[in-house]
């Protein structure tokens, strides 16, 4: 077995607490409201998602709004936030408002914005050990926290990112496979690489066109990873997933989830949503 074999699970870098909620509106109660009352639910209801869309000065985070197409809900909610503890704030905000009396939660999603390291894992191990520090060391540990470190302070940016603007949405969960014939935790870290490599190769044409953020589940959802795409245009999202299909890390161990797909609101645009015109931006 060689050196790079002994290493297993690749580093990552967190950022964000992410978390999404999906509703349904109970349109034949709302419709049935008095145009008084839906006008004082909405106005609490707008309110409470522009404050928290940008939460006040020394609050770090943000938070957005979608309409989604389809069966499976009608809005969305997206938060990104430092902790959980600040999650849970703007969740149970969200549920005290007067306007879950006519919503149903279809879904949620929790996971942790997150870089992954696999060139750089490869890279410090071989480095350490040229060095010749003895693995699980203290100073191999110390020498390893360091420059991992370092790393989150130069992607500090990519880690605690904005919400893209883009009028566009495209949310699913993935897994990587784990069968009985191939199983994406028994490939050697070497050639799980490659295939990230070339996995990022893909992405990277698209840049410009969409904006891609992954985030880690594992340990705090059903699936693995969360997949959150932004776009100007909506069929890049198909180009863009499509041609993903193809390359070595999604042919054999790709598992995909359902897909999202919604358009953006400004919170203050809820009471024309409501009305049944999707504002613009």
């Amino acid at each position: 077995m060689s050196d790079q074999d002994s290493i297993k699970v690749p580093e990552t870098l967190e950022g964000w607490a992410v978390l999404h909620h999906i509703f349904r509106v109970r349109w034949a109660a709302w419709n049935r409201l008095g145009e008084k009352e839906r006008f004082q639910i909405l106005s609490e209801a707008s309110a409470y998602l522009e404050r928290i869309a940008k939460p006040p000065e020394g609050e770090s985070g943000e938070s957005a709004l979608f309409s989604l197409l389809g069966h499976k809900g009608d809005l969305l909610v997206l938060h990104f936030r430092r902790t959980l503890e600040r999650l849970n704030e703007a969740e149970l905000g969200l549920r005290r408002l007067r306007l879950m009396e006519h919503l149903e939660e279809t879904t949620s999603y929790l996971s942790f914005l997150e870089l992954g390291l696999y060139e750089m894992t490869v890279k410090l191990d071989a480095e350490l050990r040229q060095s010749g520090l003895k693995p699980d060391s203290k100073e191999w540990k110390e020498a390893w926290k360091d420059r991992m470190d370092k790393e989150a302070q130069r992607m500090g940016e990519r880690l605690y990112m904005s919400i893209p603007p883009d009028r566009y949405l495209c949310f699913y969960p993935m897994n990587k496979h784990r069968g009985e014939h191939k199983n994406w935790y028994a490939v050697p870290i070497g050639e799980r690489q490659k295939m990230m490599r070339d996995h990022g190769f893909v992405g990277r044409r698209y840049a410009g066109r969409v904006q891609q953020i992954i985030t880690g589940s594992i340990g705090f959802d059903d699936w693995e990873w969360g997949v959150y795409l932004f776009a100007r245009d909506p069929l890049v999202f198909k180009k863009l997933v499509y041609e993903m299909r193809f390359d070595e890390a999604s042919v054999w161990y790709g598992e995909f989830g359902p897909f999202y797909t919604g358009i953006r609101v400004p919170p203050r645009e809820l009471p024309q949503l409501f009305a049944g015109r999707v504002p613009s931006l």
